[in-house]
């Protein structure tokens, strides 16, 4: 009887183990004012490959992996509408009608470039694709969707699109589908951003050429913002070859290394539990591993990858001697940054870039469901 109540637990604590490594999110999307169901309305996790359309009913399923999402929304003629997501959830989404005359009135606004693509295109792709080797196998494949408008008195360029941007990445193996809410480049402190929503997509190929794509997303990986995200959840940092330093609280040009990057001055963890009833009918407390990681340093930090050398584009830009070993970034954090199984991490706009991470765009981005070999 105690052997057979052992095993009991056992299978408990692996059903737990497996229920916990996915979760389905239900709903349906609605017309916000008649109600009336959005058939063939897209539904995907932003930076992933997972994504769906609704049926005619307007009702749609995605089954997920453990971790983080932001499901986006969208529909032809709608705002898009994005909800955080990370457990089962059934959903009403209740889409609004875009206001056309507003729409209108931005695309013919009279800061707008009649030749922009033309003058701007180049510029925009290596700062919104990116420079690096891998940029250079990619290609936008519809650029008449793009409007440049260039605001003298403030001396910036700014971009959006009618459609959804087609990026073919060559060298990782991707079909990206980036929705731009507006590209923002400031030229007189040569800071660009930009927001929006991207589905990724395998591409087709040989079984050689996927093993090429394979080979070239590992090294994408390592020693991405993606790969650090990773390690911090798992607590394998030191093994993964990341070294964090924080900037010095009374020298700004000093930086220090952090001792324990799991002190809870910077670091706290959220345990996953969960109940279930035993042959005695006691509820167990079962913990199958860690929900979310929280991460906050007070100060910039220094985030330095031990196993890689920064690539030679990389320097040149920077102006930095060719003899730097490793690759550096560097990270305001405005709040505490929670971060999820899949390496997704919340809230995005308190985690500010500059370094090597900054000099990475779209053309070095892996989907958040991206597992390395």
């Amino acid at each position: 009887m105690q052997k057979n109540h052992f095993l009991f637990l056992i299978l408990v604590c692996c059903f737990s183990f497996v229920t916990k490594a996915q979760f389905t999110v239900t709903g349906v999307v609605l017309d916000s004012s008649s109600r009336e169901p959005l058939s063939k309305a897209s539904v995907f996790c932003q930076n992933t490959t997972l994504g769906t359309v609704t049926n005619k009913d307007g009702e749609f399923s995605l089954t997920l992996k453990s971790g983080g999402y932001d499901l986006v929304f969208s529909y032809t003629g709608y705002q898009t509408q994005t909800i955080r997501v990370g457990e089962n959830n059934k959903l009403e989404i209740l889409l609004l009608k875009e206001d056309k005359s507003l729409g209108e009135v931005v695309l013919k606004s009279s800061f707008e470039v009649a030749d922009g693509w033309q003058k701007y295109g180049d510029f925009f792709i290596k700062n919104f694709i990116g420079a690096t080797p891998n940029a250079a196998n990619c290609v936008l494949t519809n650029p008449e969707v793009l409007k440049f408008f260039f605001y003298k008195k403030s001396n910036r360029l700014k971009v959006m699109a009618t459609d959804a941007i087609l990026i073919s990445n060559n060298a990782l193996g991707y079909q990206l589908r980036y929705q731009l809410d507006s590209f923002v480049y400031h030229y007189n402190t040569d800071i660009n951003s930009y927001r929006g929503y991207c589905l990724f997509a395998e591409m087709e190929g040989a079984d050689s050429l996927k093993k090429i794509w394979s080979r070239a997303r590992i090294n994408a990986y390592e020693g991405s913002r993606l790969h650090f995200m990773h390690s911090y959840y798992d607590s394998t940092l030191l093994e993964e070859g990341w070294i964090v330093d924080l900037l010095d609280e009374n020298n700004d040009k000093k930086f220090i290394k952090v001792k324990n990057v799991y002190d809870t001055a910077y670091y706290n963890i959220v345990p996953n539990t969960a109940d279930s009833v035993g042959a005695d009918s006691i509820v167990h407390t079962i913990t199958t591993g860690p929900a979310e990681v929280e991460i906050f340093y007070p100060r910039k930090i220094s985030i330095t990858y031990t196993k890689k050398s920064p690539e030679k584009q990389y320097l040149a830009k920077m102006k930095l001697p060719k003899s730097i070993p490793y690759q550096i970034s560097y990270i305001d954090i405005k709040s505490w940054i929670t971060i999820t199984e899949n390496g997704y991490y919340y809230e995005q706009k308190d985690w500010i870039n500059q370094g090597y991470w900054s000099w990475k765009n779209l053309a070095d981005l892996l989907p958040y469901d991206y597992v390395p070999d």
